[in-house]
């Protein structure tokens, strides 16, 4: 997330923050620093008596009261709230302009592969698409060479477009697990499909089948022809919130 960001907001975010910690400790919580040493005290005592009840209770209460005094700082407060307004400010950025992911595709020369040795045992395949935390992700809209696509996102929209790839005569695997964000799947007539998607709360949609505000459920689909197919598509999602829609075109 920080590499998105500007350095200077970064250091200039930084800076407030211990701006706003010794403003705490210097005018409004002075017995911050006492608390702090107190709690840490506690957990350092509990620890080397820990085998005895009075050190596990020490451990924890020192814990617990670190913990509370933290939550309790206007500092902490502050450092929230940034983390807020800028994942706020970066969901809404990623619903403007999809980010589009075009792939080069180097096709292997003659003299290299000669180069190459016999015995080598794999090779690196390009990406389709990046494991991001806050973007729009969405297929070329060039003809792209297929690879089985298995990713993260954070919060941002998916959009796979199967029309533009030549699928392979077997099963091809889309993983793909969101935490908020929709994912949309254009799927080829000729092509059948098994869906396997778990979510905690969104809507669902599915060729004709509609499903509105499913809440923390695991659903599974499949076209009566997969098992037969050649061409076959395995799509596994999962996100906390979003919709996901898989249509023919």
């Amino acid at each position: 997330m920080l590499r998105n960001m500007n350095s200077d907001y970064v250091n200039w975010i930084i800076l407030i923050g211990i701006l706003l910690l010794l403003l705490e400790i210097l005018f409004f919580n002075g017995g911050l620093i006492v608390t702090f040493l107190l709690s840490i005290g506690c957990i350092f005592l509990g620890r080397r008596w820990r085998p005895r009840f009075i050190g596990k209770s020490l451990y924890w209460i020192g814990w617990i009261w670190l913990v509370i005094t933290v939550l309790n700082m206007m500092t902490f407060r502050y450092f929230i709230c940034v983390l807020l307004i800028y994942v706020v400010v970066q969901f809404f950025q990623t619903q403007k302009e999809p980010k589009r992911i075009k792939p080069s595709v180097k096709e292997p020369s003659g003299e290299s592969e000669k180069n190459e040795p016999a015995n080598e045992p794999v090779t690196h395949q390009k990406k389709i698409f990046e494991n991001k935390f806050f973007t729009n992700q969405k297929s070329p809209d060039i003809a792209y060479e297929w690879n089985d696509i298995n990713i993260q996102v954070g919060v941002g929209n998916t959009v796979i477009d199967l029309s533009d790839t030549v699928l392979p005569n077997e099963e091809a695997i889309i993983s793909i697990r969101s935490l908020v964000g929709n994912v949309q799947i254009l799927v080829p007539y000729e092509v059948e499909v098994h869906i396997n998607h778990s979510v905690m709360i969104g809507d669902v949609s599915v060729f004709q089948d509609f499903k509105q505000k499913v809440v923390n459920e695991t659903l599974v689909y499949e076209t009566p022809q997969y098992r037969q197919g050649e061409q076959r598509v395995k799509l596994i999602t999962s996100a906390i919130s979003g919709k996901l829609e898989v249509k023919r075109i």
